[in-house]
């Protein structure tokens, strides 16, 4: 199986030092602040700086302004990437877009009935745009929370999941975890992916611990122990060799 890697440290050693499967798309899960959106940029940056691969970016949360000024902290330019033609930012929240600012004939991105499509259409057209190897939704939650049934939301989800590996790229789709604890509820469109990635958040005593966790890797040997993670400098650093209460709190805890 061909295989990307992502370039952060340690998570690729947890993927057996190959990365995650090409062309597929993988779930990163986790709570508010777990890093979800950092991991994606992450995995997108270096997508483009070491491996010349082109990356597009969905935003259905964070305002795009705000994003690039974020990941500016980390040394990633994403205004410079766009400039070459290297990296694409889709503004698809559906409440920024409620007002059909991002449409497609008759469809746009914020009416209900609509916005997979829209939003199917776009990533398509923008991922062409750039010639994209690499493709990151972030967060999923903020699309799927308006369709309140169980089974138009799974309908949703596929819709969604198959259209990006439809286009030849590899895929992280975040979502937010109901908790965040290890003690979390596995959503539905955990078992439609291709794999798993949660990133935990809990307390020791008084320490905040960062622990990353491969559930699902279909096709590949990888690593199913809990390993921590910082958020530092750089962005996301996994420690694969460690266990969480191993790694001091400095190393575990971030501001970000």
């Amino acid at each position: 199986m061909k295989r990307v890697r992502t370039g952060i440290a340690g998570l690729d050693e947890m993927l057996g030092g190959e990365g995650v499967p090409s062309e597929r798309s993988i779930l990163v899960c986790g709570g508010p602040g777990s890093g979800k959106t950092v991991l994606g940029i992450q995995f997108l940056y270096n997508g483009i700086t070491r491996y010349d691969e082109s990356g597009l970016f969905v935003s259905l949360d964070e305002n795009p302004s705000h994003l690039r000024e974020n990941m500016a902290g980390f040394g990633w330019d994403l205004k410079k990437l766009e400039r070459k033609q290297k990296f694409a930012l889709i503004d698809a929240s559906p409440v920024r877009n409620v007002s059909g600012k991002m449409e497609i004939g008759d469809l746009w991105i914020g009416k209900r009935e609509f916005n997979i499509l829209s939003l199917v259409e776009v990533i398509k057209m923008k991922a062409k745009d750039v010639g994209a190897k690499r493709v990151v939704v972030d967060p999923l939650t903020s699309l799927i929370v308006q369709y309140p049934g169980v089974s138009e939301r799974r309908n949703g989800i596929i819709s969604l999941l198959e259209a990006v590996s439809g286009l030849g790229t590899t895929n992280l789709i975040t979502t937010e975890s109901r908790t965040t604890t290890l003690g979390r509820t596995v959503e539905p469109e955990e078992f439609l992916s291709h794999g798993v990635i949660v990133l935990h958040v809990f307390h020791e005593g008084r320490e905040l611990i960062r622990a990353i966790q491969i559930e699902k890797m279909r096709g590949i040997a990888h690593d199913q122990q809990i390993r921590p993670y910082c958020i530092g400098d750089e962005g996301i650093v996994v420690y694969s060799q460690e266990s969480p209460l191993s790694v001091p709190m400095k190393m575990t805890a971030s501001s970000r």
